[in-house]
């Protein structure tokens, strides 16, 4: 009896067709080992995997095709050698790269019969479902964070996409509020972070994103002190190495900078001013320190074993930092923050419980600063099987065309019961990626202008009118107000074989947007026209929003006017309304970013529809 014939048996004829298909993979963290494994068992004889990461320590309680010896080396290429012994027979292809090089374009993403994703970040996700609705390919998007799971088909023109639903944005801090005002241990453990680890061994990071000035356009008096004490620490960096660099620059953050804030007296007319540290009285009580104190991570330390692991993690930098700077030849050298260095996790954990003692605010743990720094959504080994169990699941109706009885699947532990699902929803109409048209033009980049462009292809053959743009991923370049582009040539626009040109229609009646996929010429393109279009595209006009429902004019009462604004959201081209959970998606590793969970209505996943 072979090893397949159980499987075989379960799944008839279709055994022959999952044997034939070709899938990628992208993503080998916590749902993607899980998903590697449930793919080769269940007989899928071609898997294309893709992860641009390494193997790190925290990995290894969830990710079970990695061992300790695996550390830093590429998790694709360890999971292909590993996965390959549930399955000798199988074709995998391993790719220890990223998912958005150019080489993996639209026909590559072409040749596979499904997508499977199980990413950690937004941009990539989006990537991916942009690519797969240019392609035409069916994609499977999966989730968890800690015990609730979601897994998502998508299909073009069948099924909403990622993107039919907006997602949340990481959050941003206003500077003044991390800077002057904080009132969460959050706001302390970013300033630590994103702040003062920068200005002392890195480049300023007061223009990340994790700054939102936008915020503090009336405060522009306080953002130059600020700065100024930006400078100041720079001043100070001079005399790292030297006895005197912990206090120094103890003095500064801890005492100088906030007796200027405690001078700022209306600042303090509605919350309790903070209260500097004072670096010597604090020093006579570090006889009192356990020497391994910063291996405590699960407790909270006190505020003499903050100043000893500030200072001994201080110690530790400046000697890492000084010896990169004399190895490096080139670009000035820095150490930037990583959850697993224990050198930048320390001082950033004893800064921020500095600071949030002069505040008046809870410190924190070791091991609550790691999760919350690190942006760690915790991660259930169960809930990541489950997840890919419920891929696979989709997957064997995808490959049916079966979308009729394809779901959209939740695991939720607070509910009724812990898996629910619901019928897929159409594509949302007004949704910028999957409402566009797709058309291919073949592109001599040595020769082609942007005028060949607008006026042999867009104006001539698509029949458009004065008013439309054609925008790239860095932005605009062409509009009727920026014809300065027109005689440049594609390439010099930043334009590349495998890239999206999006034109936009303008006119009173517009048509939806249209995606140039830019590819290599298939033969040498004439002198006359060094663009081809393939094919004409069907490029239907968008769909008229309906008219706002006028209350008052019909005579309802309050009642209505809930209704009205319902209508009015829909009217701005947003989803219809649904429940949301707060709740954020990971691939089960680090990392974690939002995405909208819509209220289940019930119905159990159906193992077997014939």
């Amino acid at each position: 009896m072979t090893r397949d014939t159980y499987l075989k048996r379960s799944l008839g004829t279709q055994a022959n067709r999952i044997r034939e298909s070709r899938v990628l993979l992208v993503g080998a963290g916590g749902i993607g080992c899980e998903l590697l494994k449930n793919l080769l068992l269940t007989g899928f004889g071609e898997i294309h995997v893709i992860d641009l990461d390494t193997i790190d320590l925290s990995n290894l309680n969830r990710q079970f095709l990695f061992r300790h010896e695996h550390i830093k080396k590429p998790k694709a290429i360890v999971a292909k050698e590993v996965a390959q012994k549930f399955q000798p027979s199988a074709r995998i292809e391993a790719y220890h790269a990223n998912i958005k090089d150019s080489k993996f374009d639209v026909d590559w993403f072409a040749t596979f019969n499904v997508v499977f994703n199980a990413l950690d970040n937004l941009d990539a996700r989006r990537h991916v479902n942009m690519m797969c609705l240019a392609a035409d390919v069916p994609l499977i998007e999966s989730g968890t964070t800690g015990f609730n799971g979601q897994v998502q088909v998508i299909k073009k023109n069948v099924t909403e996409c990622y993107d039919c639903n907006s997602k949340e944005v990481p959050k941003s801090f206003p500077v003044c509020t991390i800077r002057s005002t904080p009132s969460q241990p959050i706001h302390c453990i970013v300033w630590a972070k994103s702040y003062l680890l920068p200005e002392l061994f890195g480049t300023s990071e007061t223009d990340t994103e994790e700054f939102d000035y936008s915020a503090d356009a009336d405060n522009v008096e306080e953002i130059e002190n600020l700065q100024r004490e930006a400078r100041a620490l720079k001043e100070i960096r001079q005399s790292m190495g030297s006895a005197e660099f912990a206090q120094k620059v103890f003095d500064k953050v801890f005492k100088e900078d906030i007796n200027r804030l405690r001078g700022m007296e209306d600042m303090w007319t509605s919350r309790k001013a903070p209260e500097p540290l004072d670096f010597k009285e604090l020093e006579g009580t570090l006889s009192t320190v356990e020497p391994e104190v910063s291996l405590k991570d699960q407790r909270v330390w006190t505020v003499s074993e903050n100043l000893a692991v500030f200072k001994d993690s201080l110690d530790r930098l400046s000697k890492r930092l000084k010896t990169l700077q004399s190895e490096e030849s080139g670009s000035p050298a820095v150490l930037v923050f990583d959850k697993d260095d224990v050198d930048t996790l320390d001082f950033v954990t004893a800064s921020a419980n500095l600071r949030a003692t002069i505040f008046g605010i809870e410190p924190k743990s070791k091991f609550d600063t790691k999760q919350m720094a690190g942006n760690i959504i915790p991660a259930i080994a169960t809930t990541n099987a489950m997840t890919a169990g419920l891929c696979v699941l989709q997957a064997l109706k995808v490959l049916k065309g079966d979308y009729d009885h394809a779901k959209m699947v939740f695991l939720e532990r607070s509910g009724a019961r812990a898996i629910n699902s619901e019928s897929l929803n159409p594509p949302n109409p007004h949704c910028p990626v999957c409402s566009v048209a797709h058309a291919r033009i073949e592109i001599d980049l040595t020769r082609a202008t942007l005028n060949d462009l607008v006026e042999n292809i867009l104006r001539t053959q698509l029949k458009y009118g004065q008013e439309f743009s054609v925008n790239t991923e860095q932005g605009t370049i062409y509009d009727p107000d920026l014809e300065d582009n027109l005689p440049k040539k594609l390439s010099d626009l930043g334009i590349t074989t495998s890239a999206f040109l999006t034109v936009i229609d303008e006119d009173e009646q517009p048509r939806v947007n249209l995606q140039l996929i830019v590819v290599a010429p298939g033969s040498p393109p004439s002198e006359e026209q060094p663009i081809v279009l393939n094919r004409i595209p069907e490029i239907p006009r968008k769909p008229q929003a309906p008219a706002p429902y006028d209350a008052e004019a019909n005579g309802t009462s309050n009642l209505g006017k809930r209704k009205r604004d319902a209508n009015e959201t829909e009217l701005n081209g947003d989803p219809p309304t649904k429940r949301v959970a707060n709740v954020s998606i990971s691939d089960g590793a680090d990392k974690a970013h939002p995405i909208d969970l819509s209220e289940a209505e019930g119905g159990a996943i159906l193992i077997d529809d014939d």
